[in-house]
């Protein structure tokens, strides 16, 4: 939210170079972190690390954090994280989050968000005290009585104001930074303090000096505070601005006015107030240093200057409280910026204080730094050692201690998600990877026999053209013509228990692939028992290549063939197998039925979908192999079949209750799998997925399951769709605040419309409460109780297929219509078009507004929801008047219209 991310990660993002552009990470993270903030779920120590009461007595120590801001709160967490118990902060203010509270806008910042991490430190058993002033209250010398550690994150709390300012006070029209923003701050943040004050009154121009990113805080906020026009004047150039991109770009939208080259001279004042000033022109010699030109005089009209010159240590009880502490030349506290530690070992720094530190992120990281060596010094007071790299726990919830475990025929699975028999398990090394990055299960690459041994072609594994002319991460789906593996029984016979002797808990499943041939199908299976494989899997489904030599599809598109194959592997082995079937059949349960004739313990559902991916201008088709560009007919993997898997395993599930099913075909996300555990799936095989990315994409699948579990009891959380809140109105990410003035009427969210709605809402605007009490309650963490018990895996696997059925199962009396929801329309008039050629002419286009209107020919197609670009902008509600479908022609007018308009065809 006030990250520099155009400085820091997505300035150094590579994608910069892609036509997409760069990961917007900071969006991103603020969208994750808001929805988890919504969710009101409490923070917890790592479930890994030994409880408090079991932990020694070094861990008993007390830390005292001076300054509630950002590095303080950093640095108390992680060391309660480590299982520190006795933490305390104290803060000189009646509220919390020093400058992130005092002075960064509630525009840019708002207080709930710095109140919910409060709320995360607090969960951790950290105590904050209040109205404790440093220098006032206790120094290092008393702390040092009570505390075996302190971390001082105080900041710089004093301006830096130049001479010809000296004496002048808000009654003059002269505010310092750290008197104007706090200023605004109590009189616009709810909740931040007690207090019901008005915003400092402002008007005519104002003069902000400084460059960094405080200054333009102050620009943006005088504005909102009443002046009629801004400048922000810095003494060098826009090169050398020292504030973010974000900030100087919001105060150009706003129409502040910025002027580079100007250093102040004096200051023009008149009967006790301000009335302007003069500035001297600068210039930069040839040696890099600034100049001022005193034959260049400016002088600018003011009614109020607010100087943003930086910040100084300058209060003398704060400079004696540091003793004993040495200072540097800047009058700051010698800080080891590897370790954050002060001249005193037991004195710690960070922040603004630390004099490193220039942003939030950056103060953050002091604290966390500082965290780790306060923990290695605590220790060694003990004589404990810890380790010579850092290793600060991870971020946990209850979330991340819901089980994913899931048991079928004997086995139990760590999780439901493992790797399928694919390009991604092409080596035993590659598995043994994906098992340390967490993934629950893994099948090898199809094996055959050495008699049946393969060289594959190349190219063989391609994008997919069903996505458009996108590149890069995140494609719809591939194609290949890669045939199984090269290697021989004996490489995966080996493999198979080396990976089982170092992954006991991970359940291997060896994929066999071999032709119509009981002596060849029993000597496979029994090789990959002995060799300790904890199940089979047999491939009778590759669709390219292997039929060709009577294996794969060549058996798996015959019911007789594959109930065959199954008795055969049955009476050959004793561990569970899995026939794993194409979706190139007509009807893929007709072959599910068979293999469970054939007692296998379960099915696979699916392969991939044959096709043909592209054909060039010239004819060439891609891949094309060789000089002469030749191609076959390959499998189509990915997001693009899922709807083909979802609908084999339902059907599957349906007709064969409990009989378990290994899906795979589009799992993506978690959100995917969730869909195949309802539709039936006990566990899931993933492949695409990895080739748009690696297997660390197993992270997401695991906590976003966990989180789907979670939310599903979750008190309050009805009506979101998983961990997806309900949507607002919204525009361009922000609320939509419709002016009270406007009543029912609706305006467009464009040209002259915008205008006067935003003029509308801005003169409400000068008479709000910004601190009203409904405000303040939206800054107050109420944490989500639950339910009864957290779900298991179990509990999901075919819950909707109580709702999939035949058409005749359909109610035709409960229709439906669209809702258009005006304030979220953004009247590109795309439901209208789609509508009035492919629809049924129910929507009215207004020529003038650009508002779409539904009319009572709206069947309720949701063609017009479907194509719309904003989620939820259209709704489909329940229709309240009877249905009345449109016959063309009435039943009882059929026989003479006939007759009078084709006499022909009525005789």
């Amino acid at each position: 939210m006030v990250c520099p991310t155009s400085d820091l990660c997505v300035g150094g993002c590579n994608l910069y170079a892609s036509e997409e552009g760069p990961i917007n990470i900071g969006g991103l993270q603020q969208f994750a972190t808001d929805v988890f903030k919504e969710m009101r779920v409490p923070q917890i120590r790592s479930p890994d690390l030994p409880p408090l009461h079991k932990l020694p007595a070094s861990y008993k120590a007390r830390i005292a954090l001076v300054g509630c801001g950002p590095a303080s709160m950093s640095c108390a967490t992680f060391l309660a994280r480590l299982g520190y118990s006795d933490i305390v902060i104290f803060e000189k203010q009646p509220y919390f989050g020093g400058l992130s509270s005092a002075e960064i806008p509630q525009y840019r910042l708002p207080f709930d968000v710095v109140s919910f991490e409060l709320d995360l430190v607090k969960d951790l058993g950290v105590k904050v005290e209040f109205n404790k002033a440093f220098g006032r209250d206790f120094t290092l010398q008393s702390l040092k009585k009570d505390y075996d550690a302190v971390f001082l994150g105080i900041g710089l709390p004093d301006p830096k104001v130049i001479p010809i300012f000296e004496g002048l006070d808000s009654s003059h029209g002269f505010f310092t930074s750290k008197t104007f923003l706090p200023l605004v701050a109590k009189a616009s943040k709810p909740g931040m303090c007690h207090c019901k004050q008005s915003l400092p009154s402002l008007h005519g121009n104002v003069i902000v000096l400084g460059a960094g990113d405080t200054a333009f805080d102050c620009a943006t906020s005088a504005l909102r505070c009443g002046a009629r026009r801004v400048f922000v004047v810095f003494r060098k150039g826009f090169t050398n601005i020292r504030a973010v991109p974000e900030e100087m770009e919001l105060a150009k939208e706003e129409k502040c006015e910025f002027l580079p080259f100007l250093s102040p001279r004096n200051l023009l004042v008149h009967e006790g107030r301000i009335k302007g000033m003069e500035f001297l022109r600068t210039e930069q010699a040839e040696d890099g240093s600034w100049i001022e030109d005193e034959e260049q005089v400016v002088r600018l009209k003011a009614n109020f200057v607010i100087s943003a010159f930086g910040s100084t240590l300058g209060d003398n009880s704060v400079v004696e409280a540091l003793t004993p502490l040495k200072l540097n030349k800047y009058g700051l506290p010698e800080v080891d910026t590897k370790t954050m530690q002060s001249s005193e070992p037991w004195v710690f720094c960070g922040g603004d204080l630390a004099g490193v530190s220039e942003t939030t992120v950056e103060a953050v990281n002091d604290g966390k730094t500082a965290s780790w060596h306060i923990h290695k010094y605590l220790q060694s007071l003990h004589h404990l050692s810890v380790s010579p790299v850092p290793e600060l726990p991870r971020f946990y919830t209850p979330i991340d201690l819901v089980d994913l475990s899931v048991e079928f025929c004997g086995l139990k699975f760590k999780n439901p998600f493992g790797l399928a028999s694919a390009p991604p398990t092409t080596t035993s090394a590659m598995i043994r990877r994906a098992f340390k990055a967490g993934w629950g299960f893994a099948l090898t690459k199809t094996f055959g026999l050495d008699k049946d041994v393969v060289t594959n072609v190349s190219p063989r594994i391609i994008r997919g053209s069903t996505f458009g002319h996108t590149y890069g991460p995140g494609m719809g789906s591939f194609l290949n013509i890669e045939l199984i593996s090269e290697k021989t029984s004996a490489y995966w016979c080996g493999s198979i228990a080396e990976l089982k002797k170092d992954f006991p808990d991970h359940v291997v499943i060896a994929s066999i692939m071999c032709t119509y041939n009981e002596k060849d199908w029993t000597e496979l299976a029994q090789q990959a028992e002995r060799a300790g494989a904890d199940a089979l899997e047999l491939n009778l489904s590759c669709p390219h290549g292997m039929g060709e030599r009577g294996m794969g599809l060549a058996c798996g598109q015959d019911p007789e063939l594959v109930r065959n194959i199954c008795l055969w592997v049955r009476k050959a082995v004793k561990i569970p197998f899995f026939a794993k079937l194409t979706p190139n059949v007509t009807n893929v349960v007709t072959i599910a039925k068979a293999a469970y004739e054939g007692k296998a313990d379960g099915v696979t559902a699916v392969n991939t979908v044959s096709g043909l991916m592209g054909l060039k201008y010239n004819s060439d088709p891609w891949p094309g192999v060789g000089i002469e560009k030749r191609t076959t007919y390959g499998g189509m993997s990915g997001n693009a079949i899922r709807p083909i898997a979802l609908r084999a395993v339902s059907a599957i599930a349906r007709a064969l209750p409990g009989f378990p099913i290994l899906a795979t075909g589009g799992i993506d996300s978690a959100e995917a799998g969730y869909q195949f555990l309802q539709a039936g799936a006990s566990v899931l095989q993933v492949c695409s997925s990895i080739q748009n990315q690696d297997f660390t994409v197993i992270e997401d699948y695991l906590t976003g399951l966990r989180a789907a579990l979670y939310v599903k009891n979750l008190e309050g959380m009805e009506n979101w769709d998983g961990q997806s809140p309900p949507v607002q109105p919204h525009q361009k990410g922000k609320p939509v605040v419709k002016p009270a003035s406007l009543g029912s009427k609706t305006l467009p969210n464009f040209g002259p419309y915008l205008q006067k709605k935003e003029a509308l809402s801005a003169d409400e605007k000068l008479t709000a409460d910004l601190l009203s009490e409904d405000k303040v309650a939206a800054s107050i963490r109420d944490i989500r109780k639950l339910r009864g018990k957290i779900p298991n895996v179990q509990d999901v696997i075919g819950e909707s297929l109580k709702k999939i059925g035949t058409f005749g199962d359909l109610d035709i009396t409960q229709q439906v219509v669209a809702l258009i929801d005006e304030d979220m329309c953004i009247n590109c008039g795309k439901c209208y078009m789609t509508c009035n050629d492919s629809g049924y002419q129910a929507i009215e286009f207004d020529a003038e507004t650009h508002l779409p209107t539904v009319t009572d020919s709206c069947t309720g197609c949701t063609l017009c929801l479907s194509v719309c670009p904003i989620p939820e902008c259209i709704q489909m509600v329940r229709r309240t008047t009877p249905v009345a479908p449109k016959r063309g022609v009435p039943f009882d007018q059929t026989e003479q219209f006939m007759k009078t308009r084709f006499p022909l065809c009525s005789q």
